[in-house]
């Protein structure tokens, strides 16, 4: 994806205020060998990109004085109930230098899988995105994930993953996290009806 970024001259809590009712959102770009560069962007235009998922997740092409360079989307500062973005943060990418990013999981087959087809298990996507470690070439928009095998009583890992060449899965924690869990469905126990106890005829 492409934005289109401006030097930013005034800065401060004051002059960031009067560039947003100006129609424009303050930010930075940072990272690599050049100094931090203060910039600001059309906020209605950087409304729309934030919605998409590959502006969060892919390698961007920022144009600044004409000039295009590639960053990573790194923060995004909302206002607690306005729709308006108060600030946002770009770091500069190195194509040699190894990135670590979340990468989004696209779950297909799911409908397919025996299952839910033959089972009617309960399938749950536990995690819905995944910290990947790659070179900038490499990195994936998302992760397919085929659910399609899933059986009763299995459940999917991250080592379970297909990974793109180039990329590793970087595991925090336990050592192979659930992606997906299958869970069986629980019979309905009917009781009885308890039969209601007969009086018996009292001594006189």
């Amino acid at each position: 994806m492409k934005f289109v970024a401006f030097e930013r001259a005034a800065q401060g809590t004051g002059a960031s205020r009067r560039l947003r009712i100006t129609g424009r959102t303050p930010g930075i770009v940072y990272g690599g060998t050049a100094e931090p560069l203060a910039i600001e962007l059309d906020h209605n235009a950087l409304w729309h990109a934030i919605k998409k998922e590959a502006f969060h997740a892919s390698i961007l092409d920022m144009e600044l004085n004409g000039v295009e360079s590639k960053v990573l989307l790194r923060n995004v500062q909302m206002h607690p109930f306005k729709q308006l973005i108060l600030h946002i943060d770009f770091q500069r990418v190195d194509a040699n230098t190894t990135l670590h990013m979340k990468v989004p999981l696209h779950f297909s087959g799911e409908e397919n899988s025996p299952a839910f087809k033959i089972d009617a298990c309960l399938i749950t996507h536990v995690v819905t995105d995944l910290e990947v470690a790659c070179l900038p070439a490499d990195l994936p928009e998302f992760i397919a994930v085929d659910l399609s095998e899933l059986k009763k009583g299995t459940s999917l890992h991250a080592k379970d993953l297909s990974l793109p060449n180039g990329v590793k899965a970087v595991i925090r924690g336990r050592e192979n996290p659930v992606i997906v869990s299958v869970v069986a469905p629980v019979a309905e126990v009917v009781e009885a009806p308890v039969a209601a106890p007969v009086k018996g005829k009292g001594k006189k």
